[in-house]
C-alpha cells in the first residue's frame, strides 16, 4: 500500500446518483406479498423490484390519484 495516492486525474463515479440508502417503511401485508410473488416469478429480490417500480414512477412523473379525505382529529382536553 502506498503512503500517498494521486487523485488529480480521478473521474467522478457516474453511478453515484444511483446509490441506495437504507430506509425503514411500513407497508401492509398485501402489498409486500404482491411484490414478493412477482419477484419470485421474475427471480429477483422483491426489494429490488419495489425500487425498480418506484424508480419508474419517479422517472415518468407518475402521480397517484387520491380520493382520500382525512378525518378530523378529535382534540382531547
Amino acid at each position: 500500500m502506498k503512503k500517498n495516492y494521486d487523485f488529480s486525474k480521478a473521474v467522478k463515479n457516474p453511478y453515484a446518483k444511483r446509490l441506495k440508502r437504507q430506509l425503514t417503511i411500513k407497508l401492509d401485508e398485501e402489498t409486500i406479498g404482491y411484490f414478493q410473488n412477482m419477484a419470485e416469478d421474475l427471480a429477483i429480490p422483491y426489494q429490488t423490484l419495489m425500487n425498480m417500480y418506484l424508480r419508474e414512477c419517479a422517472d415518468s412523473g407518475k402521480r397517484l390519484r387520491l380520493h382520500w379525505k382525512p378525518t378530523p382529529k378529535s382534540h382531547a382536553a
